[in-house]
């Protein structure tokens, strides 16, 4: 089974930014504890601040993966680029967030993943893409 986790704008920043919010973990360091925890699964992990290389990456990853775990930021927000591509594609997708958006700024409350995602995952900080993992298995 191939699982990619795809991260968009500022969660290159985990560990450092808000750690309030979002903990004091790297994703880096979170992501190798999943692939101990999970060996049976191809994980593949890729980040970027730019949207239009987000949506290029799941082009590319959504014919041939078995699942995607979307957390696309701030992107979630304001992208219907992204939503689209999520459409477009055969791959299923989780949409996580690390916090309860509903729980913060009323912006935040939106999504254009949403709609087109399988389900939605949040508020678990980094347990949320755990329970992605543990759905497609």
């Amino acid at each position: 089974m191939k699982i990619a986790i795809v991260n968009g704008p500022n969660l290159n920043l985990l560990g450092k930014r808000e750690p309030e919010v979002y903990g004091t973990q790297t994703f880096e360091d979170y992501f190798e504890i999943l692939e101990n925890k999970f060996p049976q699964i191809q994980l593949t992990y890729y980040q970027s601040n730019i949207e239009g290389e987000l949506i290029g990456k799941i082009q590319e990853l959504g014919f041939t993966y078995d699942g995607i775990i979307l957390n696309a930021g701030a992107y979630t927000h304001t992208s219907i680029g992204i939503g689209d591509a999520i459409k477009a594609v055969s791959t299923p997708v989780i949409e996580v967030h690390i916090s309860n958006t509903y729980a913060r700024e009323s912006f935040r409350h939106q999504s254009y993943i949403s709609g087109n995602a399988k389900g939605v995952i949040l508020g678990f900080g980094l347990k949320s893409y755990d329970l992605a993992i543990q759905y497609f298995l």
